[in-house]
């Protein structure tokens, strides 16, 4: 059985070192969660990194926290799958991407250009001239509620024979209190209509392998800290590293706030978390 915890501070000191989650964890993307900052601050003495889907350079997530009153003297770093798809493009070592043309097309906000500023590579306006879909998620313009409203151009890519790289997994965020789609949401859709997709980040095994380099760490000494069962947990698991799930996060509406509905959402996704709690606090 999943046990409860109620603060973060009656499982952290039997660790040496965290990785935690950011929305939904410690912000729904509009502010901090009650008592998250103080949370985070507890953990204090001990390395701490921020391992984040979100699909941007880390300095920008880093100043988007700051905007937060999320200090940086609060974490040791950060990793953004946004930053690993960026030195993934740069340095072209994987033979997936080493194949991959340099025209690419962005699917996403103007926001998340950092992904691709300062790379040996050209962005087109079409599909029809790439090489190559970098997913980012929904735009600022169009309901980033509804898939449909994105599917044309998810098929203008696939008419053009584009690879995908996926770079943010999480299939929704809870921002604010509404519920919106992601980048991996858009890369199910792609891949479910023949489109081969390549996503970095959690809960894919290299993201956690670099994470725990960056920590200086073995897996059995870290705790990671997240809200989704899908993305934080699973990657946990696999990595070999314990977990701690926030409840108030990503399944905050199917919980409901009861703890038995908590275990049998987990069970039934086949997740088995270390702990959980209520919230980060």
């Amino acid at each position: 059985m999943i046990r409860l915890v109620e603060s973060v501070s009656a499982i952290a000191p039997r660790y040496d070192g965290f990785i935690v989650d950011l929305w939904g964890v410690l912000h729904d993307g509009v502010a901090p969660y009650p008592g998250a900052v103080d949370a985070l601050r507890s953990l204090a003495g001990k390395p701490v990194l921020l391992l984040s889907n979100a699909p941007r350079r880390a300095a920008a997530s880093r100043t988007g926290l700051r905007q937060l009153g999320i200090d940086d003297a609060l974490y040791m770093d950060i990793l953004t799958s946004g930053e690993a798809t960026w030195q993934a493009l740069h340095e072209r070592r994987d033979p997936w991407f080493a194949a991959l043309g340099s025209r690419i097309y962005h699917l996403g906000p103007e926001r998340d250009r950092s992904v691709v500023t300062g790379l040996a590579a050209t962005l087109v306006t079409s599909p029809a001239h790439a090489d190559v879909v970098l997913n980012t998620g929904p735009d600022d313009i169009r309901d980033p509620t509804d898939l449909a409203a994105f599917i044309p151009e998810l098929e203008a890519c696939l008419a053009a024979g584009l690879k995908m790289i996926c770079a943010n997994p999480d299939l929704h965020v809870i921002r604010g209190g509404t519920r919106i789609l992601c980048a991996g949401a858009l890369a199910e859709w792609y891949g479910t209509q023949g489109g081969e997709v390549r996503s970095i980040g959690k809960p894919h095994a290299p993201i956690y392998d670099r994470s725990l380099a960056m920590l200086g760490l073995p897996a059995p000494r870290v705790l990671a800290i997240g809200d989704s069962l899908r993305t934080d947990i699973a990657g946990a698991q696999a990595a070999g590293i314990d977990s701690l799930w926030v409840l108030g996060g990503l399944h905050a509406d199917a919980i409901g706030g009861s703890v038995d509905m908590a275990r049998s959402i987990a069970a039934a996704a086949g997740r088995m978390p270390t702990a959980m709690i209520r919230r980060f606090a």
